[in-house]
C-alpha cells in the first residue's frame, strides 16, 4: 500500500515539473524581442529637442502600451460620442489625433525614452488600431509637427492630457482629444 501511494506522488511530481517546464517554454516563445538600439522600419524619427537613442524596455513598453491603448479607447469613445468619428475623418483629423497620441504617449514614458523612434512606433500602431490611420501617415505626422502650430497643439493636448489622466483617471475637457481636434480643424 505505502508502495503504491509513493509510487502515485512520483508520477504527480514529474507531471508538475513537466506541466511547469511548458508553460516555462510558452511564456518564453511569447515574450517581445528586445529592440536594438536602430529601428530603420519606423520610419524618420520626430525632430522635438533631443533625441535619444535609448530604446523602450519591454516591461515599460507593455505597461506603455496598455495604459496608452486605453487612454487612446477612452478618447477615441469620447469622439464618438460628440459626434466625430475617427475612421471616418479627414487624412488632417487623422493626422492631429496621431499627434495628440504621440503627446500622450510622451507624458505616459519616462523622460529618457521620450521622442525616440520606439516611442513614435508605439503611438503610431495605436493610432492605427484606435483611428484608423496607416503607421506610415501617422509617423509622417509625428515627425513634421514641430513644422504646423496646429500639430503642436494637438501634441500639447495630448501631454496635458495624459498627465492629467495619470493622476486623476481621466481627461479634462479642455484636454481632450475632441478638444484639440474641434479646436485646430474645421469639422
Amino acid at each position: 500500500m505505502t508502495d503504491g501511494l509513493v509510487f502515485v506522488i512520483q508520477i504527480g511530481l514529474v507531471a508538475l515539473v513537466l506541466l511547469m517546464a511548458y508553460r516555462m517554454f510558452s511564456l518564453v516563445r511569447a515574450a517581445p524581442l528586445p529592440e536594438s538600439g536602430s529601428n530603420q522600419e519606423l520610419g524618420p524619427a520626430p525632430f522635438i529637442g533631443k533625441q535619444t537613442t535609448q530604446p523602450v524596455t519591454s516591461s515599460d513598453r507593455t505597461e506603455l502600451f496598455t495604459r496608452l491603448h486605453i487612454l487612446a479607447g477612452l478618447q477615441e469613445r469620447d469622439c464618438r460620442v460628440n459626434g466625430l468619428d475617427l475612421a471616418k475623418a479627414p487624412e488632417a483629423v487623422r493626422d492631429y489625433a496621431a499627434v495628440w497620441l504621440y503627446g500622450a504617449a510622451c507624458a505616459l514614458c519616462d523622460r529618457s525614452t521620450r521622442h525616440s523612434d520606439s516611442l513614435a512606433g508605439l503611438a503610431a500602431h495605436i493610432a492605427q488600431r484606435k483611428i484608423g490611420i496607416r503607421q506610415p501617415q501617422a509617423l509622417q505626422a509625428i515627425a513634421t509637427l514641430s513644422q504646423s502650430s496646429a500639430l503642436l497643439a494637438c501634441y500639447r493636448g495630448g501631454l496635458e492630457g495624459a498627465e492629467f489622466w495619470r493622476q486623476h483617471h481621466y481627461v479634462t475637457p479642455a484636454s481632450s482629444l475632441y478638444e484639440a481636434i474641434t479646436a485646430n480643424a474645421f469639422i
